[in-house]
């Protein structure tokens, strides 16, 4: 399972020459590079791509098999790319088989596997440097199945405790020691706003200039800026901040107005910024909402995306692509 992906890169936008397209692709070349390149040659629309959490009620309550998700995320939404959640597989991806056979499945329905979501394996930013390692340990076999399945990247947490300079020092070693790692699989370690100080745009983009690793970014998410107690960070400042690193975009929807807008993020506002940073990748749908029903919000989102104009599944080209980081000579 750990057999590099291959180390040549992989276009998002067939229509675009092989230089151009590695110039765009996310997580390849530093945000100065993309801008210049994107200002000569046009920024292609962003694919939609399906967060696996979407789905999270139909799978917990025994409705669909998560072996069938890159099926249904092209049968029943029409989206090239998936991005799985680790908690739906950690008692199956050890088992003899069943990656290949997950892997079959999105393969067979024109699929993308976009990254994996990645939880409950420890914080990358624990106060002791032991269990900083072990937590990098824990993700190893996440960055194996990501590199089977043809990911891109790994979202991991920022978990950590203590001030706000211990945290940001303790979870940039943790980030470091995982990108390291991650190196030779060809991947990326990219962060989520997800809770405590990672919900702080401030703090998440100081870690990331800390950890200055090509292959360490982040996962911008709409909707994740809740700090506790009440407190939220502004969301499109937050998402301005974390772009200039990230090499996936979460559209994090919770509630639809009649007219169909969510009703707590502008979404073309924050498309704005996302196309603003020169981003090219995929933007995942991850609905979160109790109301409508899971189905409903995914199609909802769907549609708002597209009126902003990010494009599902193509016909006649094959499934989106995007990039892999850059391999050291040798590794």
């Amino acid at each position: 399972m750990s057999q590099p992906v291959d180390s040549g890169r992989r276009s998002f936008c067939g229509g675009l020459v092989g230089a151009a397209a590695a110039a765009l692709a996310p997580g390849v070349l530093a945000p100065s590079v993309r801008a210049a390149a994107a200002s000569l040659v046009p920024l292609p629309p962003n694919p939609i791509s399906l967060a696996q959490w979407s789905l999270h009620r139909e799978i917990f309550g025994g409705k669909l098999d998560p072996l069938r998700f890159p099926e249904v995320t092209m049968t029943r939404y029409g989206l090239a790319g998936c991005e799985y959640v680790n908690s739906f597989y950690k008692d199956s991806v050890g088992k003899d088989g069943y990656l290949a056979n997950l892997k079959r499945v999105a393969d067979d329905h024109g699929v993308t596997s976009v990254l994996i979501m990645c939880d409950g394996e420890g914080a990358l930013g624990d106060p002791n440097e032991a269990g900083r390692k072990k937590a990098v340990d824990n993700h190893k076999r996440w960055l194996e199945a990501a590199t089977f399945l043809g990911c891109h990247s790994i979202r991991v947490n920022a978990q950590s405790a203590g001030t706000w300079d211990e945290q940001l020092d303790r979870a940039a070693d943790g980030l470091a020691m995982l990108s390291e790692t991650a190196k030779p699989y060809g991947l990326n370690v990219i962060v989520e706003n997800h809770g405590g100080l990672s919900s702080n745009g401030k703090w998440l983009s100081s870690v990331m200039r800390k950890v200055d690793m090509p292959n360490c970014g982040t996962l911008p998410d709409f909707g994740n800026f809740a700090l506790g107690n009440g407190e939220w960070y502004d969301r499109y400042q937050g998402v301005t901040e974390l772009m200039p690193f990230a090499k996936a975009v979460s559209a994090k929807s919770r509630q639809f107005d009649e007219q169909g807008n969510e009703s707590q993020t502008d979404f073309a506002r924050m498309m704005k910024i996302v196309r603003d940073a020169t981003y090219g990748g995929w933007v995942g749908i991850e609905w979160e909402g109790g109301s409508p029903d899971e189905h409903t919000g995914i199609l909802l989102t769907k549609a708002i995306l597209e009126k902003c104009g990010c494009v599902a599944a193509r016909t006649g080209n094959g499934p989106f692509e995007v990039a892999a980081p850059e391999k050291k000579a040798g590794a």
